[in-house]
């Protein structure tokens, strides 16, 4: 290809610089002549660390910033750990490709000084960090004599109020961890059936303008279709239940080269109610949409809509 640069905007964490990084060295490997700049930006929720994202506004808080730089031009691309990403995009904006996945699962980081090994052990009436609810209801729901509260920031951050002793473990992402090479950190992975991950945990998603075909025609080379399928499920369970992180709701799905596999679930943030719901078939969207209305049935939409008061205070 004729020589040319592109524009990456990401956000400046070390886990958001690793996976643009990674992008950075996919792309210049797939087209010879490309080079790949990256446009490092503070997003809110980044900049906005004393409140839960459930009451400053949400995963649009870490979007936000780069996809302004990709409407003023400033950028072609905006790479986003797809966990972050919402289920809608602006006008002309939309998800080009998601990259291969990571471990979807999330990791339990115990406290150095602790004998724990997993969620069982931790000590009784014990504190756990987390910035997500629905990590905190599956936690309640396990452990109901544990305590919850906020732990947010970079991850570096997080494991340093862990390790300050302000909590007994914390919960973050295994890919992260992994991804940072901190992997030796993780004391146990919480994953299906007991522990659902969020939608597009552990996947990397690329965005771009909607009219920019020769960008999207660069990023094609990335796109792993087994993924994409698997989080199209994923999204479109929270898509049809309208959820956003002010909720507890978890969907992981596996399969993605055939059948479909489709869990679901959807949590009180007291972990006291737990509503799950499984599926399969061969088309993601109408699978997460199948998913989603199992749960409305057996009783979810009050449960969401109670805790989307809680969570507004």
């Amino acid at each position: 290809m004729t020589q040319r640069t592109l524009r990456i905007a990401t956000r400046a964490s070390n886990l958001a610089v690793w996976q643009a990084e990674w992008v950075r060295g996919r792309l210049e490997q797939a087209h010879p002549g490309l080079t790949v700049e990256l446009i490092r930006k503070s997003t809110k929720g980044d900049r906005f660390l004393a409140a839960p994202l459930s009451e400053i506004g949400g995963k649009g808080w870490f979007v936000k910033e780069l996809e302004t730089a990709l409407e003023d031009g400033s950028a072609d691309i905006a790479v986003h750990s797809m966990k972050d990403v919402p289920v809608n995009f602006p006008d002309g904006l939309m998800l080009a490709v998601i990259c291969e996945r990571g471990d979807p699962t999330d990791a339990l980081v115990v406290r150095g000084d602790l004998d724990a090994i997993d969620l069982a052990g931790l000590p009784r009436n014990g504190k756990v960090g987390t910035a997500s609810l629905r990590r905190a209801s599956q936690v309640l729901a396990l452990r109901p004599d544990l305590s919850t509260a906020p732990v947010r920031g970079n991850v570096e951050t997080r494991l340093g109020k862990l390790d300050a002793g302000e909590f007994d473990a914390i919960i973050l992402a295994s890919a992260g961890l992994e991804r940072l090479g901190l992997a030796e950190r993780i004391t146990a992975r919480l994953g299906p059936p007991q522990f659902v991950p969020a939608g597009g945990q552990g996947a990397v998603g690329i965005e771009c303008r909607s009219d920019d075909a020769e960008i999207l025609e660069l990023l094609a080379v990335l796109n792993d279709e087994a993924t994409s399928r698997c989080v199209r499920a994923e999204r479109a369970v929270s898509r049809h239940l309208g959820g956003n992180c002010s909720v507890p709701l978890a969907a992981h799905a596996i399969g993605g080269e055939g059948v479909l596999q489709l869990s679901a679930l959807v949590a009180s943030i007291d972990g006291r109610t737990v509503l799950r719901a499984q599926g399969s078939g061969s088309d993601p969207e109408a699978l997460g949409i199948q998913v989603a209305e199992d749960l409305l049935a057996a009783g979810a939409a009050p449960v969401l809509e109670a805790a989307a008061r809680l969570a507004e205070g």
